[in-house]
């Protein structure tokens, strides 16, 4: 079975086969967003603790193109509990000219301006400590809230963020039961890479089990 998503010209097809289950939540191995394959080397949740009970917020599967390996190469032999706590290595993912696709499945829900709130400080606080808080960041920012404030995340709602190779942009879709799906563009290229990094950057990472899970994908695609 297969299913197909249009936006923007883009046809991403989802194989529903062999799905990797996160957290009960089923996650397909490969996906297609334009004409190459994208594979799922990593997944993990977002969590809180609170008086001994873990709270579980989302399940996340982060895609890549498998070539990805060809610009890691200096880590090659690294294990991956080592590269987990490498945040060079997560900076030079993160730059690499490859595809990148992040799908993001609701557990609990929440309220969109949540979510927003969330992300909002998360990309503020590292524009600010990297001195690249501009008005245009600011300015884009809010528009990406904006996008978000209107949205109930209900359970099993979808979150997808691509970030297309050579490209300083994130195209986002928002898709829950019963509605049409909600589509956003940033255009910003500092905002870009701080959204990037909340969910790939390293030991800051919001998800240490995703963190986890890709150093140890990459590192077993190092060692082929």
């Amino acid at each position: 079975m297969t299913a197909t998503t249009k936006w923007n010209g883009m046809c991403l097809m989802i194989v529903a086969t062999e799905q990797v289950m996160v957290d009960e939540i089923a996650f397909p191995p490969q996906i297609t967003t334009t004409s190459k394959p994208l594979s799922l080397l990593g997944h993990g949740i977002t969590d809180i603790e609170i008086h001994f009970l873990q709270i579980k917020f989302t399940a996340i599967g982060v895609y890549l193109e498998p070539q990805v390996a060809s610009h890691l190469q200096q880590w090659k032999g690294k294990p991956g509990n080592e590269l987990a706590e490498n945040d060079d290595f997560f900076e030079t993912l993160l730059s690499a000219p490859v595809e990148k696709f992040l799908r993001i499945v609701v557990i609990k829900e929440i309220k969109g301006s949540q979510y927003g709130t969330q992300l909002e400080g998360a990309v503020r606080d590292r524009l600010a400590a990297d001195d690249k808080y501009e008005e245009e960041e600011e300015q884009a920012l809010e528009k990406l809230v904006e996008f978000f404030q209107s949205k109930y995340f209900k359970k099993n709602s979808i979150i997808t963020y691509h970030f297309p190779p050579n490209s300083p942009t994130a195209e986002i879709v928002f898709s829950t039961e019963g509605k049409e799906d909600a589509k956003f563009k940033v255009e910003n290229g500092n905002v870009v890479e701080m959204i990037q990094k909340w969910y790939l950057g390293g030991t800051r990472g919001v998800s240490p089990t995703t963190i986890a899970s890709v150093a140890n994908s990459l590192s077993a695609e190092l060692s082929k």
